[in-house]
């Protein structure tokens, strides 16, 4: 089979016509010229040692050369091998709680954000693996599908907000159902979830939602976001430093904290580990350590790979070029004598 990799560069080929036409224009309007400079006779002893039929060969030499070069810049291939392409890695479902207590600034600049930055490095040191995305409060989604698009998951990433969820609240449980529907079809060897959340459960159903992630074969790592000391609870857009705060309806300021109990659980249950972002605590540098240590092989495939032959084409044009920087476009003296004397 053959084929040219980058066809456009053909176009190239519309500059041996007119390279043609130069040189018959130069050759023409130099005659000209010439005739005008002196008289017949002396101007065709000033040119007996010009070789007319060298000068035409040399021309078709260069215009070779340039119809090599645009077919060499086209990338020619012929000739084809299969290989197997593997892939290492893991699928790896992020779900960053995204309800309001993640805006409780206990962590700067605030819980939520703090996590998105956290989120991102792990994104950045990714390398083969896929990465997907779960959104949740009261209800979780899907953010963004798996996908090794390391800079469409940062867009989705920067665009979590607790603004997106209709149902407020921390569903825990329903975030790591809709994070291992995510991951349906990935080997089980190679399936991890990651929940970032300050671990208030409003919800229930773990129990249920651990024996799933066991059935799946899914290993969850969990991150507590926050301090564990109970602070206020920010209204939307708001900031405790203007001491606008969230209260009840009895005019109480309400409060958020760090759950870690539940966190430390489903870690433990699932065979992940559970660290901690907050005040005194590290970021998740040794969590991306341990999702790069564990890349397996997750896909294999046979791909018909095409030899490229645009070397042939450019040895030639180069060779031509030689020849025509070689080839004399004069005659020698001996010539030019024995065509004085006839």
């Amino acid at each position: 089979m053959f084929r040219f990799g980058a066809g456009t560069a053909l176009w190239g080929l519309a500059l041996v016509p007119l390279l043609g036409l130069l040189f018959w224009y130069a050759g023409r309007r130099g005659r000209t010229l010439l005739d005008r400079f002196g008289e017949h006779e002396l101007v065709r002893r000033l040119r007996s040692t010009v070789s007319v039929a060298a000068t035409r060969w040399k021309a078709g030499l260069v215009l070779a050369a340039v119809a090599l070069l645009a077919l060499a810049l086209a990338r020619p291939q012929f000739g084809t091998r299969v290989e197997t392409v593997r892939r290492q890695g893991q699928d790896v479902v992020v779900a960053v709680d995204v309800s309001r207590s993640m805006y409780a600034e206990d962590v700067a600049p605030n819980r939520l954000e703090r996590a998105k930055i956290e989120v991102g490095r792990i994104i950045q040191r990714l390398d083969g693996d896929r990465i997907g995305l779960v959104a949740f409060a009261g209800d979780a989604f899907v953010q963004s599908p798996l996908t090794a698009d390391y800079g469409a998951a940062m867009m989705f990433l920067n665009a979590m907000d607790p603004e997106l969820m209709s149902a407020q609240g921390t569903d825990l449980a329903r975030a790591m159902e809709v994070a291992i529907e995510a991951l349906d079809e990935t080997p089980p060897e190679n399936r991890i979830i990651v929940v970032v959340t300050d671990g208030e459960d409003h919800e229930g159903g773990l129990a249920e939602a651990l024996a799933a992630a066991t059935a799946a074969e899914v290993t969850i790592h969990t991150v507590g976001v926050g301090s564990e000391e109970g602070v206020p609870l920010p209204e939307v857009g708001g900031s405790g430093a203007g001491g606008r705060f969230r209260r009840d309806d009895q005019g109480n300021v309400i409060t958020t904290r760090l759950d870690e109990t539940a966190l430390q659980d489903i870690a433990l249950q699932t065979g992940g580990e559970y660290h901690r972002v907050g005040q005194g605590a590290g970021g998740l540098g040794r969590l991306a350590e341990r999702i790069e240590r564990g890349g397996r092989e997750v896909e294999s495939r046979e791909v018909t790979q095409f030899e490229e032959q645009y070397q042939l084409f450019l040895g030639v044009a180069l060779l031509l070029l030689v020849v025509e920087f070689i080839v004399p476009g004069r005659k020698k003296r001996s010539a030019v004598r024995s065509e004085e004397v006839a």
